[in-house]
C-alpha cells in the first residue's frame, strides 16, 4: 500500500504522464491541496474520489506545521490500507507543497510506502512556450524573483514567482538582460500571456515566469554553417568558394546575421502569436 506523489503537469488535463494518469485511476483516494490541481485531477478521476485538505494561506510557521501534521494524519491511515495519491502541479520535488508532506509522513508515520511520480515542470515546459531552445552544454540557473526581486549573474535564468515584473524587468535591464515573460503556461485555468513587456502583466500572479538572457551573449550553433550553405546554393556559390575568397553568403553581418535570425525564429523577444 503507497502513498503516491504525483505531478500534475503545467495544468492541462492531457499533459498529465501516462504513468501519473494510471496512477490516479488506480488509487483509492486522491487528495488536492489546491483549486488549480483539484481541477486537473478532475479529468482523470471522480469527484467521490478526492479528497482535499485544507492548508492556511499564511506564514505563520506553527500554523503550517499543524496544518501538515494534520493533513498526514488524515492520509497515512488511506495509504496503510490501500493506495493514496497527493497531487501537486508541475513535479512533486520542484517547487512543490508535497515536499512538506513527505517530509511530515517521514517524521511521524515512517511505516508509510513513498512512491513519486514525475510530472512536467515549467522548468523545461517554458522553453516550449516562449519558443526559447536551450542548446547542448549551455547554462542555464533557476532563481526566484518573487516581490519585485531581481537576481542576477549567470547568462541564463529561468525566474519563478515574478510577482512585480516592472521592477524585475528594471533590475534586469539594468544589469544587461534581455527578458521574455510567461503566465499561466500550459494552464487552462487563466490566460495564457507570452510577452516582452513588463506592463502587460504588472498584477500579480504567482504562475509567472521570465526567462532572462544576456544581451550581448553570443551564441554560434553547428548548424550556423547550414544558413550559410544554402545562401551559397542560392547565389550559385558553393560552400568552399566562399571560403576560399572570404565572402559571406548571408549579407550585412555574417555570422551575426545567422544568430539573430535564429534568435528572432526562436520567439526569444515573445514574438510568438500569444503563445
Amino acid at each position: 500500500m503507497t502513498l503516491y506523489g504525483v505531478g500534475l503537469g503545467p495544468g492541462e488535463a492531457d499533459l498529465v504522464t501516462v504513468r501519473g494518469k494510471r496512477v490516479l485511476e488506480e488509487c483509492d483516494v486522491v487528495y488536492s491541496p489546491g483549486r488549480l490541481s483539484r481541477s486537473v485531477a478532475l479529468e482523470h478521476v471522480s469527484e467521490e474520489r478526492i479528497g482535499d485538505l485544507d492548508f492556511p494561506m499564511t506564514k505563520d510557521e506553527e500554523k503550517l506545521r499543524a496544518a501538515w501534521k494534520e493533513a498526514a494524519a488524515e492520509i497515512a491511515p488511506n495509504a496503510r490500507d490501500g493506495d493514496v495519491a497527493f497531487v501537486t502541479l508541475g513535479d512533486p520535488n520542484v517547487y512543490s507543497t508535497f515536499g512538506h508532506l513527505r517530509r511530515t509522513i517521514d517524521a511521524f508515520h515512517p511505516d508509510v510506502e513513498l512512491e513519486i511520480v514525475p510530472g512536467v515542470s515549467a522548468v523545461t515546459a517554458f522553453a516550449t512556450a516562449l519558443g526559447v531552445e536551450i542548446e547542448a552544454g549551455a547554462g542555464l540557473s533557476l532563481r526566484e524573483a518573487a516581490a519585485g526581486a531581481s537576481p542576477t549573474g549567470p547568462d541564463r535564468m529561468i525566474l519563478f514567482k515574478v510577482t512585480d515584473a516592472p521592477a524585475t524587468h528594471e533590475g534586469l535591464v539594468d544589469a544587461g538582460y534581455e527578458v521574455t515573460y510567461g503566465r499561466r503556461l500550459f494552464m487552462e485555468q487563466g490566460e495564457t500571456v507570452v510577452t516582452d513587456d513588463p506592463e502587460e502583466i504588472d498584477e500579480r500572479d504567482y504562475y509567472t515566469l521570465a526567462y532572462a538572457e544576456k544581451a550581448d551573449l553570443e551564441i554560434e550553433r553547428a548548424t550556423a554553417a547550414f544558413a550559410r550553405e544554402a545562401g551559397a546554393d542560392e547565389t550559385g556559390e558553393s560552400s568552399s568558394e566562399a571560403e576560399a575568397t572570404g565572402t559571406e553568403p548571408v549579407a550585412d553581418g555574417g555570422d551575426r546575421e545567422v544568430e539573430e535570425l535564429e534568435r528572432a525564429e526562436g520567439c526569444e523577444h515573445g514574438d510568438c502569436g500569444g503563445h
